[in-house]
């Protein structure tokens, strides 16, 4: 009699135990259904992602073999760490690193500030003029870093850059600007900054323009200025998009962009110490010594700090205010 009530009994909480399950895969069919559209539409992103991000992964173990392109990429020799120890070995490592992160601060950190500038001041022009200055901003974003690297060196040709003719104009000697290493920070700062002004620009001008006007009508009838609007109003309810935007900036931090540290320079070999980055050092030593694993390395090396960079800023953000993290 107790084999059967229990055996009832099983019988009886089966259901239970699968109905959770079935319900959940009930909801997400269901919500696949109303959503169907959206999912089709995200699906060559997805493909995109896919077989351009994921399925390439599995070159990572190139870092840690003595790749050679006869044996190909299962066939080469295990080596370890090996390629990390070449890496960190060489008397430049310190250097590009140093270099790597001090240009991404400075252009994060300057980028941020002079695109919320414009931003506010976009937002205090008439409509007719804030779409021609619109324009202006966006336009260097769609010329190739191969093409602002030709126009910096119309401006700064030792010979008849138009810097050198104006300060012999001017009664100053002509500056070997591809010789002369102090003056590149700021000058890839500048550059850096005339190129992607305009798309951080736009992205914080469509934030300020998503505020409630009855903020500053408010303020407006308080007697607040423009600049205590800008300080009170603007800047902390862009504050989420501002981290945000932070957050994934951060990650690119041991990232650099080859473009602009490649062409710009002109790839001088009198200005290694001043505008080398980890990228530029990698692409050399791959064209020139053909070190494949040394490569892949460093971008194993730059891919985890910058996941780790990611998780740490949006740890620290999400433990001062939950609703600034990305999740």
């Amino acid at each position: 009699m107790s084999d059967k009530v229990s055996l009832a009994a099983k019988t009886s909480q089966a259901p239970a135990e699968a109905k959770p399950r079935k319900s959940w895969l009930a909801r997400e069919l269901r919500h696949f259904r109303n959503n169907r559209e959206l999912f089709l539409l995200s699906l060559p992103g997805i493909l995109y992602k896919l077989i351009f991000a994921y399925i390439p992964m599995i070159g990572i173990i190139i870092a840690f073999k003595n790749y050679r392109y006869d044996l190909g990429i299962f066939g080469s020799k295990w080596v370890g760490l090996d390629n990390f120890r070449y890496l960190f070995s060489t008397d430049t490592a310190w250097r590009i690193t140093r270099n790597t992160v001090l240009y991404n601060a400075a252009y994060i950190l300057i980028t941020l500030v002079a695109a919320l500038l414009l931003a506010v001041l976009l937002n205090e022009v008439k409509a007719k003029w804030s779409r021609f200055y619109q324009t202006a901003l966006f336009l260097p974003h769609f010329l190739s870093w191969v093409l602002v690297g030709y126009i910096a060196y119309a401006f700064l040709n030792h010979a008849d850059g138009f810097v050198n003719r104006t300060l012999m104009a001017m009664g100053f000697d002509p500056v070997s600007w591809y010789q002369n290493a102090g003056a590149w920070p700021f000058i890839l700062v500048t550059v850096h900054l005339w190129k992607v002004i305009g798309f951080n620009t736009l992205i914080y001008f469509a934030g300020i323009m998503g505020i409630n006007s009855e903020y500053y009508e408010a303020a407006r009838i308080d007697g607040a200025t423009k600049r205590q609007m800008a300080l009170k109003i603007t800047v902390p309810l862009l504050s989420p998009l501002i981290v945000i935007l932070l957050i994934l900036s951060i990650g690119s931090m041991f990232r650099g962009d080859f473009g602009l540290h490649y062409f710009i320079p002109n790839n001088s070999g009198f200005l290694y110490g001043s505008t080398d980055i980890i990228d530029t050092y990698v692409y050399r030593a791959l064209r020139e010594v053909g070190n494949v694993g040394m490569s892949a390395a460093t971008g194993l090396y730059q891919s985890v700090v910058g996941l780790i960079l990611v998780l740490s800023a949006n740890a620290i953000v999400k433990k001062i205010n939950p609703d600034h993290s990305l999740w």
